[in-house]
């Protein structure tokens, strides 16, 4: 499975920016998708994921309110819409997919997901 992360770029703090996720193969829409991020200095960490039938989604606290994961199962495609963007959410975020997980599955942790896409840079000025 390829993941192909964009819509990263610089952004002043308060603004939008939407991430998206491309993703190959023909499951991909029953699969757990999440997002994770991973600033300089810090380990990788969980931003949002969400179960194949989008009915269940779990995002992190510090992100709660602010971002959204959805998909577009017809074009294979994961998003993470980032509101209120802060200093703080500066970082390289990640999707990945769960393909060996129960498509009803909303993973959190690094070790659960199988594969990853190569990342796309979030810099919020203040």
């Amino acid at each position: 499975v390829q993941l192909q992360a964009s819509g990263g770029g610089l952004v002043q703090a308060g603004g939008s920016l939407r991430l998206s996720c491309a993703g190959s193969g023909r499951v991909f829409s029953i699969w757990p998708m999440g997002w994770f991020r991973q600033a300089p200095g810090k380990e990788r960490e969980f931003v949002a994921a969400d179960n194949w039938k989008g009915g269940t989604t779990s995002y992190a606290e510090s992100v709660l309110g602010r971002f959204t994961i959805s998909r577009d199962g017809a074009r294979n495609t994961v998003h993470l819409q980032m509101n209120s963007l802060k200093p703080e959410d500066t970082a390289v975020y990640y999707c990945a997919a769960g393909r060996n997980l129960s498509p009803s599955a909303v993973p959190t942790m690094t070790y659960e997901y199988d594969d990853w896409g190569q990342g796309t840079l979030v810099t919020v000025s203040s």
